[in-house]
């Protein structure tokens, strides 16, 4: 026995293409982060993970680069501090010798100066105007006028215990600079006087330093995020997938198939979820197919006491019409019972009926007789047929049919039924207001639209409107007499047909149902051609042939002259 459908529809994810189209990839990317778990946590994984890899490398890379240039600046300072003390001694010494010439005395401190300093540029020069016989300044570049400042001098000049450097950019035998480090101290010349002493340092391998252990940092923090990533990977894999089978199994549970269970293995907490749902899933379809065989036994049931209902009901019905022919002869009061006998007994044929329609198809025994109709047609006939009652309720029933005359397959005698009940419902619920019938049609479906001007509903009522035996007012009488079930069969109908069956509502502003109909059974329906929502202005078009005003009702031949004239005058404004 099949299981019964519970009104849930399992949704199927739409695969993602386009992969090979860069512009497709951010509408991909964002279907991924709403679909997946995996793929967002893995996302927001890596994403912090650069973040944070890289605040830390640029962090560290401006820490090496500052401590790398602190370094170098202090031992450039202690070489220079060195250099000048060998040179001060080579002079010392020098002088205090015999046959050294003053001129000669410069050149062993170069020399001192060359062997015991690292530096790439030397110059010496004297403080203020040099005395006779003092030795000349010297440097071992033409360029260190350019890489010396003002300022630097002198501060040289004015601190003769201290260092003063300042970082330059060093000339290079190839035309290009390089960055470097300017010491200035002064040195002493014993009865001579006081000397400007500046060595120049090549910092060129710190760049290149730098750059190595920079490259290191980054080439360590892009392994860092690829081996996090992948370790979130494995982990998020080992976790979302028994999710995502959980998912995919209560997808398939909710779309019916009963039997489907998730495979349980040890007993951490996954594992007893996966119990915990297949006890659910267990307890779910032992419920159903209970319910199923009480739904099946109450089918079985109406459809039993219906049918055995229908023998003694012919007997009493034609013995209620006996009765009924004969009310003349009757007194007033059983006259008068005889009507009523009459009219019931009718009305529960009528109900007996509609039972056995919806038992039908509450088993699925329900088969269409398909016939190439014209929908227009029908829904003259229909009105045609239902006209006298119109007459009474004193509604002006008009029909406007743009479209819809093509034939089209279906089942005559089942869409007939869903018009007069519309129709008929627009008549009692029409307040006398006039009814519009509106037919339409468009290559894939045809439909047809019974809009009334009555009262209208609210849309709770409206969303409550095809429910069996659901009356929006149970106080208001019934007119016609329904059974309670006309909409509910009708949309049996429409959804028998592949069609649809909607309804908009506003209290005050009156109904609008409209049936839509594949063109072929099975086809398939882009949108109805006539709006189930009519619009703030859906009754001007109509104002011109007084159809959204409450009309007088004639009769006799005044009434057969006035449809005749509004038919002709509707011929004339294109409305039937």
């Amino acid at each position: 026995m099949a299981a019964p459908k519970t009104g849930v529809t399992a949704t199927t994810q739409t695969p993602l293409t386009g992969w090979r189209l860069w512009r497709a990839w951010p509408g991909n990317i964002a279907t991924l982060w709403r679909r997946s778990m995996r793929f967002r946590t893995l996302l927001l994984t890596l994403v912090l993970t650069v973040l944070a890899v890289t605040v830390a490398s640029v962090v560290m890379a401006l820490s090496i680069q500052n401590n790398l240039f602190v370094s170098r600046k202090d031992q450039v300072l202690t070489d220079a501090v060195q250099a000048r003390d060998a040179a001060q001694r080579a002079l010392d010494a020098a002088l205090q010798g015999d046959g050294v010439q003053p001129q000669n005395v410069m050149t062993l401190a170069f020399t001192a100066l060359d062997n015991q300093s690292a530096s790439e540029v030397a110059a010496v020069f004297f403080i203020g105007p040099p005395p006779p016989g003092a030795p000349q300044d010297r440097s071992t570049s033409l360029e260190i006028d350019e890489m010396l400042t003002d300022g630097m001098r002198q501060a040289v000049r004015a601190n003769p215990d201290d260092q003063i450097w300042q970082s330059v950019a060093l000339p290079q035998p190839d035309g290009r600079t390089a960055p470097g480090i300017m010491v200035g101290q002064q040195l002493s010349l014993p009865g001579v006087g006081q000397y400007e002493l500046y060595l120049g340092y090549d910092l060129a391998n710190a760049p290149q330093t730098l750059g190595f252990v920079q490259g290191t940092l980054w080439l360590s923090g892009i392994a860092l995020v690829v081996l996090i990533g992948s370790i979130a990977w494995l982990v998020l894999r080992s976790v979302t997938a028994p999710i995502g089978e959980a998912a995919e199994t209560s997808a398939r549970l909710a779309a019916g198939e009963l039997g489907v269970r998730l495979e349980v293995h040890g007993e951490d907490e996954l594992a007893t979820l996966g119990r915990s749902f297949n006890a659910m899933a267990d307890s779910i379809e032992s419920q159903i197919k209970e319910l199923a065989d009480l739904s099946l036994v109450q089918q079985r049931f109406v459809s039993d006491v219906s049918h055995e209902l229908r023998t003694p009901l012919t007997t009493i019905r034609l013995a209620a019409d006996m009765i009924n022919d004969q009310r003349d002869e009757f007194d007033p009061a059983t006259a008068r019972a005889a009507e009523l006998l009459n009219a019931q007994v009718q009305r529960f044929e009528t109900l007996l009926t509609d039972l056995l329609e919806i038992s039908r198809y509450d088993a699925g025994s329900v088969q269409l007789e398909l016939e190439p109709t014209s929908l227009a047609h029908l829904a003259e006939d229909v009105i045609a047929s239902m006209q006298q009652l119109a007459d009474r309720h004193g509604s002006d029933v008009r029909l406007v049919a743009p479209g819809g005359y093509s034939p089209v397959d279906m089942d005559p005698r089942r869409v007939r039924r869903i018009v007069r009940n519309l129709l008929g419902n627009a008549i009692e619920h029409g307040e006398g207001r006039p009814i519009v019938v509106t037919v339409d049609s468009d290559q894939h479906a045809v439909a047809l639209g019974v809009r009334d001007y009555g009262m209208g509903m609210r849309p709770e009522d409206a969303e409550r409107v095809f429910d069996r035996f659901w009356r929006a007012d149970p106080s208001r009488k019934r007119t016609i007499g329904g059974t309670g079930l006309g909409l509910s069969i009708a949309l049996g109908d429409a959804k028998l047909h592949g069609g649809e069956l909607a309804v908009w509502s506003e209290p005050g502003r009156g109904t609008n149902f409209v049936l839509t109909l594949p063109r072929h059974v099975g086809g398939r329906i882009d949108g109805s051609p006539i709006a189930v929502d009519p619009g703030d202005d859906a009754a001007s078009p109509l104002d011109e042939l007084g159809l959204t005003q409450p009309i007088p009702v004639p009769r006799g031949a005044e009434a057969r002259a006035a449809r005749t004239a509004v038919a002709d005058a509707a011929d004339r404004g294109g409305v039937r």
